[in-house]
């Protein structure tokens, strides 16, 4: 299933919007856009949110016939849990996550301590967590602590963008994970030379327009056939105004949609 996450609406959810949108605002804007599937991934104000503020914001998605995933950033004990019982409330039989979190950073062997512990819970709710590729964990070490923990309902989040800053190649990854995969982060990227010709920006771009070889990643991973959903999201730069700024996100959000569509 094609979804889109809130990476999709970064600016619009941000305090440089003119009008800011609400969780609830792009729940209608994604299924105004004809999408019925929204990953919830790094949105700060959930953790914020109070019980009866959570049962409202999930009873919107229901309302409006979308299915909810969710993603956090870590692996420590309460987090896990914690997203495990949000999971029960926005009905989401998905959580993604990253090995390390904004206060913790574990060791190859307590993750896989940490994890270990955790998913019996997972499995027996069917809540499948997907941990991320992405630069400050080899993809190799990744699969490592994957493959030793050895649950069914843990795998991998494959978004072959954030590889590159390790000196990995997008490619490389993919083939790597692709038995793992249960989840795929959509968006393409590029360099651009600096101004001056002094470096490059490594950047999104418009989806098809860039580096990101996606047939390969369909042809390699294979998530139509295996169930495995592709959640869209960018890496837009700031461009200059928030109208501006606004605009080519959505844009690329069209982009995006129309390019994955076309592939089905």
């Amino acid at each position: 299933m094609i979804g889109l996450g809130t990476y999709a609406f970064f600016w619009q959810h941000s305090d440089r919007a003119l009008e800011p949108l609400s969780l609830t605002d792009a729940f209608r804007a994604t299924r105004e856009l004809g999408v019925d599937l929204f990953q919830i991934c790094d949105f700060d104000p959930l953790e914020r949110m109070t019980d009866a503020e959570l049962r409202d914001a999930a009873a919107a998605a229901r309302d409006l016939g979308l299915t909810i995933e969710l993603g956090t950033k870590g692996i420590e004990p309460g987090r896990l849990a914690r997203f495990l019982e949000l999971a029960a409330t926005f009905d989401a039989v998905l959580v993604r996550s990253m090995l390390y979190g904004p206060d913790s950073r574990p060791t190859r062997g307590q993750a896989v301590e940490w994890l270990s512990a955790a998913m019996p819970r997972y499995a027996a709710s069917g809540v499948t967590l997907a941990l991320e590729t992405y630069e400050q964990v080899a993809t190799s070490g990744l699969v490592a602590v994957i493959e030793r923990v050895g649950s069914d309902c843990l795998g991998v989040c494959l978004d072959p963008a954030n590889v590159t800053a390790r000196l990995e190649l997008p490619r490389d990854a993919v083939e790597l994970t692709a038995p793992l995969v249960k989840n795929v982060h959509v968006k393409d990227f590029a360099f651009s030379r600096q101004p001056g010709w002094v470096g490059f920006t490594y950047s999104g771009a418009p989806m098809g327009t860039g580096l990101h070889d996606y047939p390969h990643l369909l042809e390699t991973v294979r998530p139509r056939e295996r169930g495995v959903n592709e959640i869209v999201e960018h890496w837009l730069p700031w461009q200059g105004d928030g109208e501006s700024t606004i605009q080519t996100e959505r844009e690329w959000t069209r982009t995006t949609l129309e390019y994955l569509r076309s592939t089905l």
